[in-house]
C-alpha cells in the first residue's frame, strides 16, 4: 500500500478545490481594464462588412492561454458581421488558426470565401508584412487550401492595407512588434494585439505611445472580454481555477508559518 506523504495531500487538496469550484461554477466579478475595453470598442464600432486581418503569431506550446484569447476575438468579430482574413507569421500557428476560425465560423453560420478566408503561413514574416502592404493577392496567390484567391469573393475588393480596418496579432512572442514597425509605421494600418500575460509588459511602451492601438492579455484579458460580449468561455474558467489555486497557496503559506513558529516556540520553551 502506498503511503501518502504531506505533498500528496497538498496536491490532492488543490485538485479537490479546483474541481469543486469548476463544478459549482462559482462566479466572481472581473473589472474590465481600459485596454480590453479599447479593443472591444474598436471592433464594436466597425461597420458591418468591414475587413480585419487576424494573424496567428504563436507557437503550439502557448495554446492553453492563446486559445481563449483567439476564440473571444473571433466570436466578437463574427457576431458583428465583420469579414476576416486569417494569416500566420509562425508555421505552428497556421493549423491552429485555421481550426479556430472554422469552428467559430460554424457557430455563426459564416461561409468560407465570402465571410472569411484563411491565407495561412508565409515564410520571412517581415517580407510578408511589407509585401501585403503593396498587394495581398500577390503575396498570397493561393489560400491555405490551395485555392486561387481570385476565386474568393471576399478578396475581390481587397488589395492592401488601405482596404483593411486593422490587424489583430494573436501572439506569444515578439512578432507583434513587426506588425507595428512595418505594417503600422510604414503603411498606417491600425495594429492591435491579443498576447500572453508574460508579453504584456513588452508591449506596454507601444501601447502608451499609440503605436499599438489596443491590447488584451492572458486569461484575465480573455475573461474580461468574455464579460463584455456576455458569453462565458475558457477565460472565465481559467481565471476561476487560477484564483482558487492562488488562494489555496496563500492559505498553505499562512498555515505553514503558523506551524513553524509554534514548533519553534515550543522547542525554545523546552530547552
Amino acid at each position: 500500500m502506498i503511503k501518502l506523504e504531506s505533498r500528496h495531500w497538498i496536491f490532492l487538496g488543490l485538485f479537490v478545490l479546483v474541481v469543486g469550484a469548476m463544478v459549482l461554477n462559482i462566479s466572481f466579478d472581473i473589472a474590465v481594464t481600459d485596454e480590453t475595453q479599447r479593443l472591444y470598442n474598436l471592433i464594436d464600432s466597425l461597420p458591418e462588412g468591414s475587413t480585419l486581418i487576424i494573424s496567428f503569431d504563436h507557437e503550439a506550446s502557448s495554446l492553453p492561454e492563446i486559445r481563449p484569447l483567439a476564440l473571444v476575438v473571433l466570436r466578437h468579430t463574427f457576431s458583428k458581421n465583420i469579414k476576416l482574413i486569417g494569416t500566420a507569421l509562425l508555421a505552428e500557428g497556421t493549423g491552429v488558426g485555421y481550426q479556430l476560425m472554422n469552428m467559430v465560423a460554424k457557430e455563426y453560420g459564416k461561409q468560407y470565401g465570402i465571410d472569411y478566408v484563411y491565407l495561412g503561413f508565409k515564410p520571412q514574416y517581415i517580407a510578408a508584412i511589407l509585401s501585403m502592404g503593396e498587394s495581398i493577392p500577390e503575396t498570397f496567390p493561393e489560400d491555405y487550401l490551395g485555392k486561387p484567391v481570385a476565386q474568393l469573393p471576399l478578396l475581390h475588393n481587397v488589395k492592401n492595407y488601405d482596404d483593411i480596418a486593422g490587424v489583430i496579432s494573436i501572439a506569444d512572442g515578439s512578432l507583434t512588434t513587426h506588425w507595428i514597425e512595418y505594417g503600422a509605421s510604414r503603411y498606417g494600418v491600425r495594429v492591435s494585439a491579443a498576447v500572453t500575460a508574460a508579453m504584456m509588459t513588452t508591449y506596454d511602451p507601444y501601447l502608451a505611445s499609440g503605436q499599438l492601438y489596443a491590447m488584451i492579455g492572458g486569461l484575465r484579458g480573455a475573461a474580461e472580454y468574455e464579460r463584455l460580449i456576455n458569453r462565458g468561455g475558457a477565460g472565465k474558467r481559467g481565471m476561476l481555477a487560477q484564483t482558487v489555486s492562488h488562494i489555496y497557496v496563500i492559505c498553505l503559506i499562512v498555515v505553514g508559518n503558523i506551524v513553524y513558529f509554534r514548533a519553534k516556540r515550543k522547542k525554545r520553551s523546552n530547552s
